[in-house]
């Protein structure tokens, strides 16, 4: 039978298989609910239990895009978030290679596999971003992930002060503290008493709700700031951005793109941004390019 690769993406609500061919092809397709307050070992039980019933053929290798801050060499989970019960502390690469019969297993943090899922043939230096319940980031430098010299390289959505706004870190100010989900919804229950999720507040600011379009207009601003900031840095002229926040992107771009022109990099060009392609794949097939290349 033909090798197959498996790409596995773990969050917080759904474990999203795909498994593709030698030549790259996408065979198959699933998801599951990841039962992420079951604790780790459920967890894998059900990642494992989906690769098996989706891989047609003998199974190469699996790539796995997890949530929270993994160790690159071992795939231990670190730090999660509250979407999450005993994932903390997982050795993902070696229960769940355990589970498939010893084959291979390679892990990533998902925002890592995302920004791998979303490269083109010709990047060498990109910076992800991904706009969801937080903001996460990654880096892919002379064309191979950064992890730094700890876990959390990359981690964008952590760094800088926009405001006074509290992030879920403790601290203060971050971009996620603005430009995610979480924060949308509470920036507009703050200005307006009244609750709404951020779709919710993203149809009122399409409507020309004023609190909501202010709470956007953040966002972007700050986000594009933190884009240009990241770059300068590091010498890198292109960012892709993904997420469920990115679902409104019309009221993000306008107040980000201004911010990149205010701040250009030392070419005088400003980050090229570039919306994320691939949806609700992306991590599991950046977990299929890092099972076929664990050093990408």
């Amino acid at each position: 039978m033909s090798e197959v690769w498996a790409g596995v993406d773990i969050g917080g609500s759904k474990t999203l298989v795909v498994v593709c061919a030698a030549d790259g092809r996408e065979v198959a397709s699933a998801s599951v609910d990841s039962g992420a307050h079951l604790g780790g070992a459920a967890i894998l039980d059900r990642a494992a239990a989906l690769v098996l019933s989706l891989a047609p053929g003998e199974l190469a290798g699996v790539g796995v895009g997890a949530a929270g801050v993994v160790e690159p060499e071992t795939g231990t989970i670190v730090v999660t978030g509250d979407s999450f019960t005993g994932w903390a502390g997982t050795a993902v690469n070696a229960g769940l290679s355990a589970r498939l019969g010893g084959v291979p297993v390679v892990t990533e943090n998902d925002v890592n596999a995302f920004l791998l899922g979303e490269l083109s043939t010709t990047d060498r230096h990109v910076l992800g971003v991904a706009l969801g319940t937080g903001v996460g980031g990654a880096l892919y430098v002379d064309g191979a992930l950064l992890h730094g010299g700890g876990t959390g390289a990359g981690e964008i959505g952590h760094v800088g002060t926009y405001g006074p706004a509290p992030c879920t870190c403790g601290q203060t100010g971050h971009l996620e503290a603005y430009a995610s989900g979480r924060s949308l919804a509470r920036r507009y229950t703050e200005a307006t008493g009244v609750s709404l999720r951020a779709e919710a507040v993203a149809a009122a600011a399409f409507a020309g709700d004023e609190a909501a379009l202010a709470v956007y207009t953040d966002a972007g601003r700050f986000l594009g700031e933190a884009i240009t900031h990241a770059c300068g840095l590091l010498g890198i002229a292109t960012a892709v951005v993904g997420g469920s926040v990115t679902n409104s992107w019309p009221l993000l771009e306008k107040p980000m793109q201004e911010a990149l022109t205010e701040h250009p990099l030392l070419s005088g060009s400003p980050v090229e941004v570039r919306l994320a392609r691939r949806g609700a794949k992306a991590v599991a097939l950046g977990a299929v390019s890092l099972a076929r290349s664990p050093r990408a």
